[in-house]
């Protein structure tokens, strides 16, 4: 080896290494600057997604239509099914395969998610921990064929939660491809092993309650973005999915009641005549819930078991996904709901187990929230919004359903906790309606997209149903707790969902948290509601990505809003601006006496700021001058700063004589001004919010905007002139900032002014100017 190449070879190296590490002043100071351009953090806009936040002039999704038929066996808790799926390549793209998900593979024992499931032993453990780490449940799609619209077989493969279909020639771009599948699975107990659909069982009364989703294999989206989305569903990350057009068909036991996605499309062969005329009355009722079936023919109903069965059929058009609730035990009550030049009906399935909660508040709040969801970002499009009771605590969401959690005692009564906490999750499971239903983020990657925006809505529409409804989310100082925690258990809200440690607080809370900060504190209820809408009309029936949502909320509201993006979404610092220090001046007019009295005021701060110089004053008890009187002149007799004399006239008569009419008026006016020293301990910058306590009583908010802190993150300055005294200063008095530590947002103003000279403005010479400029030379080269 030739050792002098080698030797140079490896200087080299040092050499890259050593400048790729050191990073400049100037970009050491951009990195620290909250306000540069989120341009590394979000992709480039192009055709299909533009800077402003809309679809560009090339934007395309996919499509899939489905025709299922499932069948429900009640005895065996299973669901056979059969599906023909249509799926349209609107892409440029040839695609030689297609993907889809296997949802219910979650559940199978082999599950990447029970594998990698993990867990501690704590003394003592409960039973129902116990009762995980042993269940044998055997759940999981079992797929029997996969077939082209010939029947001829297609070769797949299933890659746990997913299923890759090999076609046998690439689908062209603008053309569509059918093929069928046929599968059952094994229906979850939700109360023993959990999970976003399954059954309940009543054991009081043997029956079961059917809440049933990812019911089929579904499609996968295919976007410019990600090519094909399948990333493994592990449990926190919920779905991404194409819309389409949907006929299922439903056969459970002929007693059972069914709702679901979509519009019932055979009542005559599924309803009796008195639940179809009641039903028909409801349409045209928008007061109170008319019942279809009502709590004694519902507890009659349940009293026995039918032998037979019916199917029920129902369409959906251009909706994303389809769930289903199916009982004997169901009460049902529906009303209809104006909402622009349309009425469609909000409806409760319910058991006698829900009542009297159920019947007073569901359809109510439900139709409720559909007006306020409306209001906020446009007209509810779906023909039909349910809310059916669940065993399990929460809900979960599907386009024109949700599953709601929430029942009374056994007795009937209930808390007003169980109250609000029905109404809230009815609200909140109906808003998913818009976020993701309509506006069809992909829930895998961005749970905030979907939750976040939802929790917010939900907290606007809570607060007009009731005043001081019991929010959990919204308000700012509900976030702080989370926010001051521990940051190495603190993600940023652009994490994804089953790589965070609390999807709740960050998804949820301090998503809707932050949307409410910019309406209320930042942007003001104009501006961001007129944004928020734009993004939601925009990005209806289309897939958007958090770039759109950042960029049309700019866009729309004609606000720069990238540092609260990268505090707020990108970072995981928390707010702690704090009231460091509060210093009040008056001017100096120059008045002869005004200036003894601030001579006399300095000569008192310098006694008490030298403590020492005190101490030595008491420490002697007799100085020469105060043995011998004869030692006193005329200015020991008269205080100098008391005696007046006619140069100081004379000089306070020239100075008057120099200023303008306008400036004497200054002088005159007798303002107050305090100097505000302001601090970001917590590294979120905010809009700094002062309220002003005055000696006289009255009171008054001062908003500075957040731009203040555009110089120096960390530190600041404000100078304001009152002409009343300012006796209190409070910071984020409303608590509107999120500010995390309130002890120092406090300042009393005491003691006396300080005061300063006023000097006639003069424009620096051509001389004066150039010295400065050496001096500054002269001090960089020291440095």
């Amino acid at each position: 080896m030739d050792t002098k190449r080698f030797l140079t070879g490896l200087i080299l190296i040092f050499c890259f290494l050593f400048l790729s590490s050191t990073i400049s002043p100037a970009q050491e100071k951009d990195e620290y600057n909250q306000f540069r351009q989120l341009y590394g953090k979000l992709p480039t806009p192009n055709a299909y997604r533009t800077a402003s936040g809309a679809s560009g002039p090339e934007y395309w999704q996919q499509r899939a239509d489905y025709d299922i038929s499932v069948e429900l066996d009640e005895e065996k808790q299973r669901i056979y099914g059969e599906e023909t799926i249509t799926y349209y390549n609107h892409s440029p793209k040839k695609l030689s395969y297609l993907w889809l998900q296997l949802d219910q593979n979650i559940r199978s024992p082999q599950s990447m998610s029970q594998k990698t499931a993990t867990g501690r032993i704590s003394d003592p453990v409960s039973f129902r921990h116990l009762k995980r780490l042993h269940r044998d449940f055997k759940g999981g799609f079992k797929i029997e064929y996969v077939k082209d619209s010939h029947g001829k077989d297609l070769p797949y493969e299933e890659v746990n939660t997913m299923m890759r279909v090999d076609l046998p020639r690439p689908l062209q771009p603008d053309s569509q491809y059918s093929f069928k599948i046929k599968y059952w699975y094994n229906i979850n107990d939700e109360s023993k092993i959990g999970g976003r659909s399954g059954f309940h069982y009543f054991e009081k009364d043997g029956n079961h309650l059917f809440a049933i989703a990812q019911f089929f294999p579904r499609m996968a989206v295919y976007n410019e973005r990600e090519g094909w989305q399948h990333k493994q569903f592990l449990g926190s990350g919920e779905f991404a999915l194409p819309f389409g057009n949907y006929q299922v068909k439903i056969t459970v036991p002929s007693d059972h009641i069914v709702g679901a996605t979509g519009v019932l499309q055979n009542p005559g062969e599924v309803l009796t005549p008195k639940q179809r005329e009641r039903l028909s009355q409801a349409r045209n009722e928008t007061e109170d819930p008319v019942l279809i079936v009502n709590q004694e023919e519902a507890v009659e109903n349940e009293k026995s078991k039918a032998d037979s069965q019916k199917t029920w059929v129902f369409k959906a058009e251009n909706v994303r996904d389809f769930a289903f609730a199916s009982s004997r035990k169901f009460i049902w009550d529906a009303m209809a709901v104006e909402i622009g030049d349309k009425r469609p009906l909000a409806m409760s399935y319910y058991t006698k187990e829900g009542n009297p909660l159920w019947e007073k508040y569901s359809t109510k709040s439900l139709a409720h929230a559909m007006r306020v969801f409306s209001k906020f970002l446009f007209d509810y499009p779906y023909p039909e919004a349910i809310s059916v009771m669940t065993g399990r605590g929460g809900g979960m969401e599907y386009p024109m359903l949700a599953f709601n959690g929430g029942r009374t005692e056994k007795d009937g009564t209930y808390s007003q906790r169980t109250k609000y906490g029905l109404i809230g999750v009815i609200i909140h499971e109906f808003g998913h309606n818009y976020f993701p239903m309509i506006v069809n983020s992909d829930e895998r990657q961005w749970a905030w997209m979907d939750e976040g925006l939802n929790t917010f809505v939900e907290y606007l529409a809570e607060q007009e149903w009731e005043r001081d409804f019991p929010a959990r989310s919204g308000p700012a100082y509900t976030i702080t707790r989370y926010m001051k925690g521990d940051k190495s258990q603190i993600y940023p809200i652009m994490t994804a969902p089953d790589s965070d440690l609390h999807v709740g607080a960050n998804a949820y809370a301090k998503t809707a948290t932050g949307l409410n900060i910019l309406r209320e504190t930042i942007l003001g209820r104009g501006l961001f509601d007129h944004a928020f809408k734009e993004y939601a009309q925009r990005w209806k029936f289309k897939h958007p990505t958090p770039a759109d949502f950042f960029r049309t909320m700019e866009d729309a509201s004609g606000v720069d809003l990238d540092w609260f993006w990268r505090g707020w979404f990108f970072g995981n610092d928390h707010v702690d601006l704090a009231l460091d220090k509060v210093k009040w001046y008056k001017i100096n007019t120059r008045e002869p006496e005004l200036a003894k009295y601030i001579e006399r005021l300095e000569e008192k701060r310098k006694e008490k700021k030298f403590i020492s110089n005190i101490r030595n004053k008491k420490a002697i008890e007799k100085t020469a001058v105060e043995k011998d009187k004869s030692l006193l002149d005329f200015y020991d007799k008269n205080d100098p700063l008391e005696v007046v004399t006619p140069q100081e006239k004379k000089q306070y008569k020239k100075y008057m004589e120099s200023l303008s009419q306008e400036e004497k008026e200054i002088l005159k006016a007798g303002y107050n001004y305090y100097e505000v020293s302001l601090s970001n301990k917590g590294g979120l910058i905010m809009p700094v919010i002062l309220k002003f306590e005055y000696a006289d009583g009255s009171e008054e908010v001062k908003r500075i905007p957040v731009e203040i802190w555009r110089r120096h993150n960390d530190h600041v300055k404000k100078v304001f002139a009152t002409k009343k005294k300012i006796r209190h200063i409070t910071l984020d008095p409303h608590l509107e900032t999120a500010d995390v530590d309130r002890s120092d947002n406090q300042w009393t103003v005491r003691g006396k002014p300080y005061y300063f000279k006023v000097k006639k403005y003069e424009r620096p010479s051509r001389k004066n100017l150039m010295q400065k400029l050496k001096e500054k030379k002269k001090k960089e080269k020291k440095k």
